[in-house]
């Protein structure tokens, strides 16, 4: 007899968005998150609510691919379907879904996986859910672009020059939208459904009630209840609205008029399929701002072209200046070894072979 598909909730959007909790609240609500889970930390006390596994699968592939999680480079795009194409990364995560599937302790729970990376590696997702039988369905949290950039990147630069500040939080603005759009996109074709996460915070219950019912989970509470009758649950405790500690908004955000207006827009598209996920007419005008995006940043690299090409020949020259220092000292140190009469620490082969790893490193450092 045929078993249903296995549902599982992919919860993305930008980090410092209320990934974890959203994530958070859906465990407390009977789904089952894999483990291990990346563990709380000072900056995080109440719970990431990530499989370990997930997050180490995401950041390795992204590291092998030098990419941001927030990267604002198209090109970015291309590079991680290039990467995909040996299918290696797919089946990778198609066997540790696997053992999801089996794992005692799941039971039959709903699965929530969230990792806000996800959105690089949505094809492979796809596939291996595909693959397996897995019901995949997209949960997005979303938050103000300027909360998001502002959390704590503002409080470092805020005694930092207007230049850098300027630079720096235009490029996380811009990360903000190239993300939210690639996220968005990530969804389409499967179950899916946005929340914000300021209404998260001011009534969890009003919420997730129509998340629930675009991706029709089951939930071990029923959240129509009237107020009187509902009782204490689990994530009355959880959520509460000091747990949004950052509220800035445009005015304490360094970037270029047209980037904060993109941004704003963006982010009031996206509000609009939280009642309607699906909304054509919503969908055509954010593929209308990607491709305006795109644009913008291939002006963007073509004007800055003599700035790049000039730091990229200063850092060759300290690279090498500092390549030339670290090889002279080195000798300087062989040197007076021999003098003194007394081997280099591992014998002449050891040292030769760390001067090697010192150039090695010098030189790609630069």
């Amino acid at each position: 007899m045929p078993t249903s598909p296995t549902p599982l909730v992919l919860v993305s959007g930008s980090g410092r968005s209320g990934t974890s909790s959203l994530a958070g609240t859906l465990k407390r609500l009977g789904l089952h998150v894999p483990q291990p889970e990346v563990e709380a930390s000072e900056t995080n006390p109440r719970g990431f609510y990530e499989p370990q596994w997930v997050i180490d699968f995401h950041k390795r592939h992204l590291r092998e691919l030098a990419l941001f999680n927030i990267d604002s480079r198209p090109a970015a795009v291309g590079l991680v379907a290039d990467y995909l194409a040996s299918g290696e990364p797919t089946e990778e995560l198609r066997d540790w879904l696997a053992g999801q599937l089996e794992a005692p302790e799941r039971g039959d729970a709903q699965i929530v996986v969230k990792d806000p990376h996800a959105f690089w590696f949505a094809s492979a997702w796809g596939i291996a859910s595909h693959d397996l039988d897995i019901d995949l369905r997209w949960l997005t949290a979303l938050r103000h672009p300027a909360e998001v950039v502002g959390s704590r990147d503002i409080a470092y630069l805020s005694s930092q020059s207007e230049e850098l500040r300027l630079t720096k939080e235009t490029s996380n603005v811009a990360g903000w939208v190239h993300a939210a759009l690639l996220t968005e996109k990530a969804g389409r074709g499967y179950r899916r459904a946005f929340v914000r996460y300021v209404d998260l915070l001011a009534d969890w219950r009003a919420a997730l009630a129509p998340v629930q019912e675009q991706l029709d989970l089951s939930f071990d509470t029923d959240l129509s209840a009237a107020p009187g009758s509902r009782g204490h649950h689990a994530v009355d405790d959880f959520i509460e609205p000091s747990m949004r500690k950052s509220q800035l908004t445009w005015d304490d955000v360094r970037t270029p008029d047209w980037l904060r207006d993109m941004a704003e827009e963006v982010w009031r598209l996206l509000g609009v399929l939280t009642t309607s996920p699906t909304d054509a007419d919503t969908l055509a005008a954010l593929d209308r701002i990607h491709e305006d995006y795109n644009a913008r940043y291939a002006d963007a690299v073509a004007l800055t072209f003599d700035h790049t090409k000039a730091e990229a020949t200063l850092a060759g020259r300290d690279a090498r200046e500092a390549q030339r220092v670290t090889v002279q000292q080195l000798r300087r140190d062989l040197t007076q070894a021999r003098a003194s009469k007394v081997p280099p620490v591992g014998g002449r082969e050891a040292a030769s072979i760390l001067r090697r790893a010192v150039v090695r490193r010098v030189t790609r450092r630069g």
